[in-house]
C-alpha cells in the first residue's frame, strides 16, 4: 500500500517555518528547490508561510552536476543572487547545493538579516526525526555546555572502533556554532543538533575510516574508505581498493588542493536520531557521532578569507569517543561526563 505523507509533509512544513524561523505577516520567505526535489514538500513549504500571513517564493531551477561553487555554470547566478539578497528567510532544499557557491556567499554578504536554513534533499520522513520529538531549550543547554568545554580545550582528539584515531589543535579565532532548532534571528543555519568546529588550520593528524562519506559507496556495504591525514590535508585514501580509487579519482576532478583540506568538524547531538540511516543531513547529527567536512570554508567560518575551494563534502563516523586534551566526553557514542551526562539523560532517558 503506497503512502502519500500530506500529513507528514504538513507538520515538517509547520515545525520549521512557523515553530522554528518563526516566520510572521509580510516577510518574504525563498525556497530554492532543483529537480531532484518533491514539488509536494516545497508547495507545503510555502503553504505554511502562506498560512501566517508570510510571502513565499518558491524558486525551481536545474539539479546542477557538482555542489557548491563548481555548480555555477548550472544555476541562473545573477536572478539567483538577486532574489536571495532581499528576503527574509531562505530555505535551501536542492539536491545538488548552493551552500558555499558564490551566489550563497553574496547572498550573505548582501543581505544582513537572512535566516537561512539547509535541508538538501532529505526526505519527509528523516526531516521529522530531525526536526521534531525534543525540546528545545533543553537542546540548547547540552549544546552550549558542550561548546563551552570545546573552548576550554586545546586538542580534541576522537577515536573509534571502526579504526578512526585523529587529533587536531583548535583556533578561538575560528568558528564554534551550533543549531538548537532556534532560527528567528539572522544566521546560517543548518538542521538542530550538533556542535560545529573549525579546526585549527594544518593542525589535523591521524586517520578517518567512514561509515557513511558523500560521493563513496560506503554506507550498508562490506565496502570502507578511510583518509589517512597529515597536516590538515588528505594526504592518501585507502580502504577497498575500488572505492578507495573512485574517490581519489573524484578528488582529483576539482584540480583544486583545497578540497583535500579539512573544513569542519561536528560533534552530533540530535537526541531524536539515535542511529544512522543513509541520509546526509540527519546522520551528520547522529547522537554520539562526528561529521567530518573538507573543501570550501566560508569566511564566516574561517576569518578573514576562508578556505575557497570548488565544492565541499562529508563523512561520517557513527559511533565515537571524544577527548578534549585528556578529558573524555563521549565513550562509544555514549556523554559520560559528569558535566554532560545529566543533560544528555534528560534528552534522550538514562
Amino acid at each position: 500500500m503506497s503512502t502519500n505523507y500530506n500529513l507528514e509533509r504538513a507538520l515538517v512544513a509547520k515545525v520549521i517555518m512557523q515553530d522554528m524561523f518563526k516566520v510572521t505577516a509580510g516577510e518574504s520567505v525563498a525556497i530554492t528547490a532543483d529537480s531532484g526535489n518533491d514539488p509536494l514538500l516545497m508547495n507545503a513549504f510555502a503553504e505554511a508561510v502562506y498560512a501566517v500571513g508570510g510571502k513565499p517564493l518558491l524558486i525551481w531551477m536545474p539539479k546542477a552536476e557538482k555542489d557548491g561553487q563548481a555548480g555555477m555554470k548550472d544555476w541562473p547566478a545573477e536572478a539567483l543572487t538577486g532574489a536571495l539578497s532581499n528576503v527574509d528567510v531562505w530555505l535551501e532544499c536542492n539536491s545538488t547545493i548552493l551552500l558555499y557557491s558564490d551566489i550563497w556567499e553574496n547572498a550573505f554578504k548582501n543581505n544582513k538579516r537572512l535566516r537561512y536554513l539547509i535541508i538538501a534533499d532529505s526526505s519527509v520522513q528523516s526531516l521529522l526525526r530531525t526536526f521534531t520529538g525534543y525540546n528545545v531549550p533543553d537542546l540548547s543547554k547540552m549544546l552550549n555546555k558542550v561548546r563551552d568545554m570545546v573552548l576550554d580545550c586545546k586538542t580534541i582528539r576522537i577515536t573509534s572502533d571502526n579504526g578512526t584515531d585523529v587529533s587536531y589543535d583548535i583556533n578561538l579565532d575560528y568558528s564554534f556554532d551550533i543549531d538548537d532548532g532556534d532560527f528567528s534571528m539572522p544566521k546560517f543555519g543548518t538542521a538542530p543538533g550538533y556542535v560545529n568546529i573549525v579546526p585549527k588550520t594544518g593542525s589535523m593528524n591521524g586517520t578517518i575510516v567512514f561509515d557513511l562519506l558523500m560521493n563513496a559507496n560506503v554506507y550498508g556495504t562490506d565496502n570502507h574508505v578511510e583518509f589517512i591525514m597529515k597536516n590538515g590535508e588528505i594526504s592518501d585514501v585507502k580502504g577497498t581498493a575500488k572505492e578507495a580509487e573512485n574517490f581519489k579519482e573524484y578528488l582529483a576532478s576539482f584540480n583544486d588542493p583545497n578540497m583535500y583540506k579539512i573544513s569542519h568538524n561536528m560533534f552530533g547531538l540530535n537526541p531524536s536520531i539515535r542511529k544512522m540511516r543513509g541520509e546526509i543531513v540527519e546522520d551528520e547529527r547522529v547522537w554520539g557521532g562526528v561529521d567530518f567536512g573538507f573543501g570550501h570554508t566560508s569566511p564566516m567560518d574561517m576569518p578573514p578569507l576562508g578556505q575557497v575551494a570548488k565544492s565541499h563534502f562529508d563523512g561520517i563516523v557513527g559511533k565515537v569517543s571524544i577527548y578534549l586534551d585528556d578529558v573524555q566526553i563521549v565513550e562509544d557514542g555514549v556523554y559520560t561526563h559528569p558535566d554532560l551526562k545529566p543533560l544528555a539523560e534528560k534528552l534522550i532517558g538514562a
